[in-house]
């Protein structure tokens, strides 16, 4: 999916082709890491791909008790850290929420684009963002570990029914 537009999460597109690829991917990295992608997670990795959209750990747990995968919190939690510890689902901070990763493997500085009324997520690249910050950090002689840049707004579907 990396090969596509990063904003298709506001956009039309082939969200079938999208959802293949990431899950591709993931199960691809999986098998040559040895990491184990058990069914429930990658029915947690399938869930978010359904939408770009950012979903609660209990938005998830939901859909997993409904389908039979169990209804504890942990069920959601343990696949939800595993998920975030491969690289195949980013944590939302803002929302505390997380949203599946568009391009998985790849060593990126995602900013994230945040409809603050319909939830989409856009992954757009930033390491130019994450090189400026680096820079300033350097001179203040401060080490960052991690960055998570998240900007909330409106998208264009939800900006134009706002204007209408």
């Amino acid at each position: 999916m990396n090969d596509q537009d990063p904003s298709c999460a506001f956009h039309s597109h082939d969200h079938a082709a999208c959802t293949h690829d990431v899950l591709t991917r993931a199960e691809n990295l999986c098998r040559e890491s040895g990491a184990r992608l058990t069914p429930v997670r990658k029915r947690v990795l399938e869930i978010l791909l359904e939408e770009h959209r950012a979903m609660g750990a209990y938005d998830v747990l939901d859909r997993l008790s409904v389908e039979g995968f169990g209804s504890q919190p942990p069920v959601a939690y343990r696949a939800l850290e595993f998920l975030v510890e491969q690289g195949f689902v980013h944590r939302i901070r803002r929302l505390n929420a997380f949203a599946a990763c568009t391009s998985p493997g790849d060593s990126h500085a995602p900013v994230f684009f945040i409809c603050k009324a319909c939830k989409a997520v856009a992954e757009v690249p930033g390491q130019s963002v994450r090189d400026e910050v680096d820079r300033i950090a350097s001179a203040l002689g401060f080490a960052v570990e991690r960055t998570n840049i998240e900007a909330l707004g409106l998208c264009p579907t939800c900006s134009a029914e706002a204007a209408a």
